[in-house]
C-alpha cells in the first residue's frame, strides 16, 4: 500500500510517447486518515502522452492519503510504455515502469491480460500420486501456482522491495517408493474422516539380549518407543524419560499433547525380583504426577517372566505431567 503523508506528494504517470489511437484511461481507489476519521476517495481520467497525469492527487493538511488501488489499462491499438511516479515537489521516484500489450491493465497486484490472468505466472504444481497398492492410481499432474509478483521499486528515496512470489509445492512423494521423513509430518483429517490408516506397520524395538536396568534408566523417546531388556535385572531402577540426549520432552510437545512408551524387563527365576521405583521427566519427578493401573504401584517384580511397563506420558502445562502407568507380568 503506497502512502501519501504530505501535502507535497502525489503520484503521477506518464507514457513514453504519444498513443496511436487512444490513451489509457486509470482508475484509484484510496483513503484519507486525518487521525480521526477515514474518508473514501477515488479518481479517474485518461493519460496524456509524455505529459505527466496526476493519478491520485496530495491529502490535505495533517491527513495521510492511503492509496488502495491504481488500474491503468491500455485501451490503445498499439503497445504503451507508462512511468508510475512518486512526485514530491517535482523531485519524480520510480514506483514501476511497464510496457503494456493492447488489452492489458497495469494495478499495484501486478499485469493482466484481456482475460483477467496475472503476467508471469506459473510453477510446478503438485507432482500427483503414483499410485497406491500394486496396480494404483496414475495420480493428478497437479495445480499451476504462481510464480510471483515482482512489486514495486519504491518511493521516497527507501522503496518497497515488492513481494517475491509464491515458489509453489513441489508435489507429494510418490506412494510406491520408500521415503525417510526427519521433519515432524501433521495429518489432520476432518471433523467426518480419519487423519490417516496404516494397513501394516512395524516399531522399532531397542532390544539387547544380555542387557539389564541400570539403577536409573534414561529413556529416549527419538531412539525408539520400546526398550527390550533380555538379561536378567540385578537392580530396582528410575525411569527417567526425555525426547534425546540434546532435547528436553518439555521442548518436543506441546501442552495437550502425550507419547506412550514401554519398558519390557526381564525377571530371573528364584531370588530376587526388581521392579520401577520412581518416574521422572527431563531428570526430575518435579511437575510429575505418576497414576498406576489399579491404583497402587508396584513394590516388587515378577520371577520368572518378562514384566512390561507402559507408560503414557501427558504434558498438562510447561514442565507438568500426568503419567498412566502400568505393570503386566508375561510368562
Amino acid at each position: 500500500m503506497l502512502v501519501l503523508d504530505t501535502t507535497s506528494k502525489s503520484i503521477t504517470v506518464q507514457m513514453s510517447g504519444a498513443a496511436a489511437t487512444t490513451n489509457p484511461s486509470f482508475v484509484t481507489a484510496y483513503s484519507d486518515d486525518n487521525g480521526t476519521t477515514f474518508v473514501e476517495g477515488s479518481s479517474d481520467g485518461a493519460l496524456n502522452g509524455t505529459t505527466q497525469v496526476t493519478l491520485v492527487a496530495s491529502p490535505a493538511a495533517s491527513t495521510r492519503r492511503l492509496i488502495k488501488t491504481i488500474y491503468i489499462e491500455n485501451g490503445d491499438t498499439a503497445p504503451v510504455t507508462i512511468t508510475v511516479t512518486l512526485n514530491n515537489s517535482g523531485t519524480l521516484r520510480t514506483i514501476a515502469k511497464v510496457t503494456l500489450q493492447v488489452g492489458d491493465t497495469w494495478s499495484t497486484d501486478g499485469t493482466t491480460d484481456t482475460n483477467g490472468n496475472i503476467k508471469g505466472l506459473g510453477t510446478s504444481g503438485y507432482s500427483g500420486y503414483s499410485g497406491i497398492g500394486t496396480s494404483g492410481y496414475s495420480g493428478y499432474s497437479g495445480a499451476v501456482g504462481a510464480s510471483g509478483i515482482s512489486g514495486y521499486s519504491g518511493y521516497s528515496g527507501s522503496g518497497v522491495s515488492g513481494y517475491s512470489g509464491f515458489s509453489g509445492y513441489s508435489g507429494l512423494a510418490p506412494t510406491g517408493s520408500a521415503n525417510t521423513w526427519t521433519a515432524t509430518q501433521t495429518f489432520n483429517g476432518s471433523s467426518s474422516t480419519l487423519a490417516s490408516v496404516l494397513l501394516d506397520v512395524a516399531e522399532t524395538v531397542n532390544y539387547g539380549s544380555s542387557s539389564a536396568p541400570a539403577s536409573t534408566v534414561i529413556f529416549y523417546l527419538n531412539s525408539g518407543a520400546i526398550i527390550y531388556f533380555g538379561g536378567n535385572a540385578t537392580t530396582s531402577w528410575t525411569v527417567n524419560f526425555a525426547f534425546s540426549s540434546g532435547t528436553t520432552m518439555n521442548s518436543a510437545l506441546s501442552i495437550g499433547q502425550s507419547v506412550t512408551m514401554a519398558m519390557l524387563v526381564t525377571q530371573g527365576s528364584g531370588g530376587a525380583s526388581y521392579y520401577n521405583t520412581a518416574v521422572q521427566v527431563d531428570g526430575t519427578t518435579s511437575g510429575v504426577t505418576t497414576k498406576w493401573q489399579g491404583g497402587t504401584a508396584p513394590s516388587a517384580g515378577n520371577a520368572s517372566g518378562i514384566d512390561v511397563y507402559t507408560y503414557t506420558v501427558i504434558k498438562t502445562a510447561s514442565a507438568t505431567y500426568t503419567v498412566l502407568a502400568s505393570l503386566t507380568q508375561f510368562k
